[in-house]
């Protein structure tokens, strides 16, 4: 009685890869039992409904001959194919699920279920269309997969870059390279910005703000504001005690974004000496002034000397720290006076700097003066406004007070403190005190300060202000300037008109000119044969004087001689 149910149970379980020997070996001893057309029907259902998979390739073989379906048995309407016919190309290599009823059954009972089911289906959905579909399922992937290739070269035609696969970019790399040839990788290394560290130097005269910052001025700007200024923080003024004039000399850097000047980084030197230096420095006002005690020399020896220096260096000698003044009506040659005892000064002194300021002055002479002469020029012209000419002025001021307080020897050529002290009356405040040609009583104070700096220091440097005063101008403001400076300088070269409208140069008024306590410039000799010269020119006029007087240099290689040939 158990032996009929242990059967049913074997036949209703599923076909496993375990008990599919039991089956198979099962399966003779029930087909003998069927009859011969059964057996055939079911034959042809188990090709149909199982075709032969490979595991490797994923290709459906082909059907045999029984499973030819004529024309006239074909569905007329469109058969949609499943839609997982589709794509398989792409797929994996594992083997695709099949659904139950994809499935081959081994029970001949379901299997002819099965077909009475589907005889009474419609004509499309028969089983023979649907397993020549299964059939040709790999001609059909195949086609796919061609189509899907003219569509992406297609797209690689349209777009300009189309990323491929990881393993056709290795295919395709490999492919161009040679077999051989190692890949070379490049190496980019980014690039750091640039620094400018002590390549860039600047080099200014520096003018304090009142905010307490300040800027290095150009002489190419006449030390007024330009673009090429270099921006001094308010903390470095501070450190190494930095004053308005102060030639600093150091590194600078390029202005960053938002920045309009380049900043001052690191401070090389402070008027040409250390910057622990400068801070131990006296102010110019404490410093104590002398005679001047050391003469230049402008004549270096030789018919090659200019009669201008030689007439000034023996009846108005200049030591350095000597505030002298020239005395000149127009048209008397004080230009050319002053170009020459720059010329002497520059050639014979070379440690001396000099600095020639023209104030209100024809634009062609600042043009010869600044090409015929080795000193720094700095001018204003007649056509600038007032308040420009008393800043330029200010400026060349405090710049060589600063040289000074370093110990430097330092030459102030002005051409005119007339017109300077002109500047000064228009730029100055009413007072409500105004003296005779208009001038106002405090308008003059900053003239003489300018003026007036000129002095010999008594351990090391010197100012020397070498001025024109302008008289006969036919304006009463001159005459009053002009007496107001009369008995501040200690040395006075006048010129005269007379002898320049005969053409005698240089057109000097020997008996009128000369320097206070010379003895402290000339040795015991040369100061004895002066005085002696001096009386024998003082009952001449001055063009006597003059022609005497320059028909003797004219005659003698340099000065000693000249003296030496009086006692003939």
């Amino acid at each position: 009685m158990q032996q009929p149910a242990e059967k049913k149970e074997k036949e209703n379980k599923p076909v496993t890869e375990t008990n599919r020997p039991v089956v198979e070996a099962n399966k003779p001893a029930a087909e003998a039992n069927k009859p011969a057309a059964e057996k055939k029907v079911i034959a042809k259902l188990q090709k149909k409904a199982a075709p032969v998979i490979d595991e490797e390739s994923n290709i459906l073989s082909n059907a045999d001959d029984d499973d030819f379906i004529p024309i006239e048995d074909l569905p007329s309407e469109k058969i949609e194919l499943p839609t997982e016919l589709f794509g398989k190309f792409e797929a994996t290599k594992a083997e695709p699920v099949q659904t139950a009823s994809e499935q081959p059954s081994s029970h001949p009972q379901q299997q002819q279920s099965q077909q009475q089911q589907q005889a009474q289906q419609q004509r499309p959905r028969i089983v023979r269309p649907r397993d020549n579909n299964n059939n040709n399922a790999g001609n059909n992937n195949n086609n796919n997969n061609n189509f899907q290739r003219n569509n992406n070269q297609n797209q690689n035609q349209n777009q300009q870059r189309l990323p491929m696969p990881r393993g056709n970019q290795q295919n395709n790399a490999h492919e161009n390279l040679p077999a051989q040839q190692p890949q070379e990788r490049k190496v980019i290394e980014r690039e750091k910005p640039y620094e400018f560290d002590d390549i860039l130097n600047g080099v200014g005269v520096l003018e304090i703000m009142q905010d307490g910052y300040g800027f290095l001025r150009s002489s190419d700007y006449n030390y007024l504001s330009s673009p090429d200024d270099i921006y001094v923080s308010q903390s470095q003024i501070k450190l190494f005690g930095l004053k308005t004039g102060d030639v600093v000399e150091g590194v600078i850097r390029p202005p960053k974004e938002g920045e309009k000047y380049f900043p001052l980084v690191k401070v090389s030197k402070i008027n040409g000496r250390d910057a622990a230096f400068v801070r131990d420095r006296v102010p110019f006002e404490h410093l104590t002034p002398l005679f001047p005690d050391e003469k230049f020399k402008l004549c270096k020896g030789g018919y090659s000397d200019s009669m201008s220096a030689r007439v000034v260096d023996l009846f108005a000698p200049i030591g350095k720290g000597q505030r002298a003044l020239i005395v000149a009506q127009p048209k008397t040659g004080k230009t050319i006076l002053m170009k020459d005892i720059a010329n002497a000064i520059a050639a014979n002194h070379p440690e001396v700097y000099m600095i020639m300021l023209l104030i209100d002055e024809r634009p062609e002479e600042v043009t010869d003066m600044a090409r015929s002469v080795n000193a720094e020029v700095i001018a204003s012209t007649f056509d600038e406004p007032a308040e420009r000419h008393v800043k330029i002025a200010g400026i060349v001021l405090e710049k060589a007070k600063r040289l000074v307080e370093c110990g430097h020897d330092v030459v102030i050529f002005l051409d005119s403190i007339t017109r300077l002290a002109r500047a000064y009356n228009t730029v100055s405040p009413a007072s409500g005190k105004v003296l005779s040609g208009g001038v106002d009583a405090n308008a003059l104070h900053k003239p003489k300060r300018f003026f007036g700096a000129a002095r010999n220091i008594e351990n090391g440097g010197s100012l020397t202000i070498i001025a024109t005063a302008l008289i006969d101008t036919g304006s009463k403001m001159d005459e009053v300037i002009f007496e107001e400076f009369k008995g501040t300088g200690n040395m006075e070269l006048q010129l005269d008109r007379n002898l320049s409208n005969k053409r005698i140069f240089p057109a000097v008024n020997i008996t009128a000119s000369s320097t206070r306590r010379d003895d402290l410039l000339l040795d015991k000799t040369t100061l004895d044969r002066m005085w002696i010269l001096r009386k024998y020119l003082a009952d001449m006029n001055p063009i006597e004087a003059m022609d005497f007087v320059k028909d003797r240099l004219e005659k003698t290689r340099d000065n000693d001689e000249f003296l030496m040939s009086m006692n003939s």
